[in-house]
C-alpha cells in the first residue's frame, strides 16, 4: 500500500463543505505500517454522529479502493477553525420553546396518504397521553383544517412575553396550524419558493405552541424548498417517510429517505411506514388483496437500513373519516385505532432510542453560497 493510494481513496469521502476531505484539508496525517493504516482526520462538526460517520466513511473508502483486509485506525478530532469558517456562512434557525420532539412526516410522491396518516398519528399520540401539535406545511395543498373539522376556524392573537403570537387552533386535543386558516377554501396558493418559505417560518416560530411532547410537521410531497426551510428553521428530532407498496411510490420514497440522510442535512430517519398495504372487503374479513404490491415498503426499509414502522390497510372508513373531519383513529371498536396505536408506539420507541443514543439534531448547515447539493468536488 502506498500513501498516494490512500490519499486518492480518501478523495471519495465528502463533507458538509461540498469538498472532499482531502481538498478541504481535513486529512492531517497518513501512516502505513505493513497492512496497517492510521489516518488522522478532522471533522468540522463536533457531533458524535458526524465524527462516527467520518470514521466509517474513511475505513470503507480504504477497504473498497485500496485493500479490503487492511487494518485501519481512524483518529478524528474537531477542527474548530474550519467549523467556524463554515458556521460564519450558514443559515441557522432557532429551537421552538416548550417543544420536546419535532417529527417531520414526508413522502416522495403525493397521493400516498401522508396527510391522513399524520392527522391520525397526531390524534393517536394525544390519546396515548402526549401533548401534540401539528403543522400543515403543505403550503400549496393544506388539508389539516378539513381533516380536523376546523376549516372555518381562525387562529387568535395571544400575547406572550410582550409579543403578539398566533394561537394554534385545537382539534380533538391536537394543536393545529395551517396556511389553510388564512386562505379562502376556493383560493389557490400560487407562491414562489421564497414566499412559501417565509410562510412556513412564520407558522413555526410565530405560533405559541406551549408545552408539547411532539410536534408533527406534515411536509408536502417530494424534496424541495419547504423541506430545506423546515430543517433549517428547527432541529428536527427525526423523520418518518410514508409510502405505498407500489414501485413508483417506493422509487420516490427512496429519494425522501436519501434526502434526510444527506451529509448536509443528517436528520435521523425514524422509519418507513407503509400505507394502503392491502384491501380487505368487509364481507370477507379474512381475505387480503394486495392491490399495490406486497411488502414493498418493508423491503425498502431493509435495503436502506432504516426501521419499518408498520403497515396500514386500505379501508374506506379511513377516507370517509378524513372527509367529514373526524380522524379514523377515533373510531373505537374497530381495528383501525389499533393499527395506528401500534405504529405510534413504534415511533415513540424510535424517538426514545434516538434521543438516548444520539446527540440533539443540529440545525442544517446549508451555506448561502453552495445550497444543499450532494455533489462532491
Amino acid at each position: 500500500m502506498k500513501k498516494s493510494d490512500i490519499q486518492s481513496a480518501l478523495e471519495s469521502v465528502g463533507n458538509s463543505t461540498e469538498k472532499n476531505i482531502v481538498a478541504a484539508g481535513l486529512v492531517r496525517n497518513i501512516q502505513i505500517f505493513g497492512d496497517e493504516v492510521i489516518v488522522d482526520a478532522e471533522s468540522i462538526s463536533p457531533t458524535l454522529q458526524a465524527k462516527k460517520k467520518l470514521e466509517v466513511d474513511i475505513m470503507k473508502a480504504i477497504h473498497d479502493k485500496v485493500h479490503e483486509k487492511a487494518k485501519v485506525t481512524v483518529n478524528v478530532t474537531v477542527s474548530e477553525k474550519k467549523a467556524k469558517e463554515v458556521a460564519d456562512n450558514v443559515i441557522k434557525g432557532a429551537a421552538i420553546p416548550g417543544v420536546q420532539n419535532i417529527i417531520a412526516v414526508a413522502s416522495g410522491k403525493g397521493g400516498v396518504g401522508k396527510s391522513t396518516v399524520t392527522a391520525n398519528l397526531a390524534v393517536t399520540l394525544h390519546k396515548m397521553g402526549f401533548k401534540v401539535g401539528l403543522i400543515d406545511a403543505d403550503i400549496y395543498g393544506p388539508s389539516a383544517p378539513i381533516m380536523f373539522d376546523i376549516q372555518h376556524a381562525k387562529p387568535l392573537t395571544v400575547h406572550v412575553d410582550g409579543k403578539n403570537k398566533m394561537g394554534p387552533v385545537e382539534g380533538y386535543g391536537v394543536k393545529v396550524m395551517s396556511i389553510g386558516f388564512f386562505a379562502n377554501m376556493d383560493q389557490a396558493v400560487v407562491w414562489r419558493g421564497a414566499m412559501a418559505t417565509k410562510a412556513l417560518t412564520q407558522m413555526i416560530h410565530d405560533t405559541h405552541w406551549g408545552e408539547l411532547d411532539f410536534l408533527l410537521i406534515d411536509l408536502p410531497p417530494g424534496t424541495g424548498d419547504v423541506h430545506l426551510s423546515m430543517v433549517q428553521n428547527v432541529p428536527v428530532t427525526g423523520a418518518v417517510v410514508v409510502s405505498t407498496p407500489q414501485k413508483v411510490a417506493l422509487a420516490d420514497a427512496r429519494k425522501g429517505v436519501a434526502m434526510f440522510k444527506m451529509e448536509q442535512i443528517n436528520v435521523p430517519v425514524l422509519g418507513i411506514l407503509e400505507n394502503m398495504s392491502y384491501f380487505t372487503p368487509p364481507e370477507l374479513p379474512d381475505n387480503k388483496y394486495y392491490l399495490f404490491g406486497k411488502e414493498g415498503a418493508r423491503q425498502l426499509a431493509k435495503t436502506m437500513d432504516v426501521p419499518f414502522l408498520g403497515e396500514l390497510p386500505l379501508v374506506q372508513s379511513i377516507r370517509e373519516a378524513g372527509d367529514i373531519g373526524r380522524p379514523a383513529a377515533l373510531q373505537e371498536g374497530t381495528g383501525i385505532p389499533l393499527a395506528f396505536e401500534e405504529i405510534a408506539r413504534n415511533i415513540v420507541s424510535e424517538v426514545a432510542d434516538r434521543n438516548e443514543n444520539l446527540p440533539p439534531t443540529e440545525f442544517v448547515r446549508i451555506t448561502t453560497m453552495a445550497g444543499c447539493s450532494p455533489k462532491k468536488k
